[in-house]
């Protein structure tokens, strides 16, 4: 049995999650940031995974933008609501670690991407040692010369993620035959600060270390 992600293990408290992208859904706020760079990294109709789609505002904004997206998101809750607001956008119900070439080709899906979108404190919320396994499968489904697409808090995240040192992140990023190509401190690439930090990350083969 597979052990329980962050995310699970709150429950009940997750709920306010959905209710505020909702209501910035239904306040036309701007919800699109991670989106407009990940479209920045991609050429036309590119193959795109968002792995922890969530509301599917990412996955929803790149679909609109021309690419071919398959979202997934383990949440339940989380996969009703994406559906309800984006009913156009297919989501994949399964945790990242169950998706492999041969589930995507099951489902009439692309098996490898020129982007692999990874936002929103995603690797905050797997379960507990499993942020190397998440990174190995990541790198497992990019297509040649594709990219990775990742973001998280240092600092002032949700009480619910667990702490991710820098150190760590690279260690396992090699570990898993990705290099960084950039950094920055937010999605409208700040330069880099404490609180936040994005990631472009490559295969090691494709990318320069």
């Amino acid at each position: 049995m597979s052990r329980p992600t962050r995310w699970e293990q709150a429950g009940d408290d997750n709920g306010y999650y959905a209710e505020t992208f909702a209501e910035l859904l239904a306040s036309g706020a701007d919800v699109a940031g991670e989106a407009r760079v990940a479209d920045a990294l991609l050429p036309r109709g590119a193959r795109v995974l968002d792995a922890g789609s969530g509301m599917g505002r990412v996955a929803a904004e790149l679909q609109s933008r021309g690419h071919d997206v398959v979202a997934v998101e383990p949440d339940g809750a989380l996969v009703a609501a994406s559906r309800a607001a984006y009913p156009g956008l297919e989501v994949v119900a399964a945790d990242l670690l169950d998706v492999d070439a041969a589930r995507l080709r099951a489902l009439g899906r692309p098996e490898a991407f020129d982007l692999v979108v990874c936002v929103g404190n995603v690797l905050l919320l797997t379960a507990d040692g499993t942020e190397q396994a998440f990174l190995d499968r990541v790198a497992a489904l990019l297509a040649p010369g594709g990219r990775v697409l990742v973001g998280f808090h240092l600092q002032g995240a949700p009480e619910i993620a667990r702490p991710y040192p820098l150190a760590a992140f690279r260690e396992h990023v090699a570990a898993a035959g990705l290099v960084v190509e950039a950094r920055f401190g937010s999605y409208d690439l700040r330069p880099p600060r404490e609180e936040y930090a994005v990631w472009v990350l490559a295969r090691a083969a494709d990318g320069s270390a």
